[in-house]
């Protein structure tokens, strides 16, 4: 049985969609682009990079769920999948673009 824990990653990577230079959160783990919102399809679970696929992440759509706080819905581009992040709009280094975050709401 896999473990649905959530494992702390919080490495800096360089955006494989728009080519910025993303830095560690530093209390949890990014993964995606804090100006295109952008992921990388590396995870099963979050943060332990067991998945082979590799593929672009496309942001969808945000949920917003109490407390201000945001949801993003990532699709791959290559495979479909479909995983739910948490935004990082309050973050002190490098938040996500707060624009982006509502205009991606709007998206039924």
């Amino acid at each position: 049985m896999e473990s649905k824990r959530f494992i702390k990653n919080d490495n800096g990577f360089e955006c494989a969609n728009c080519g910025v230079k993303v830095e560690p959160l530093g209390y949890s783990s990014r993964n995606h682009c804090p100006k295109c919102l952008f992921s990388v399809h590396l995870d099963v679970n979050p943060g332990d990079r067991n998945a082979d696929c590799g593929g672009l992440m496309k942001p969808e759509r945000v949920e917003l769920c109490p407390r201000d706080e945001y949801i993003i819905v990532h699709k791959c581009t290559h495979c479909g999948a479909v995983r739910r992040n948490k935004a990082a709009h309050r973050a002190t280094k490098q938040p996500d673009d707060l624009r982006l975050l509502i205009r991606l709401t709007a998206i039924v």
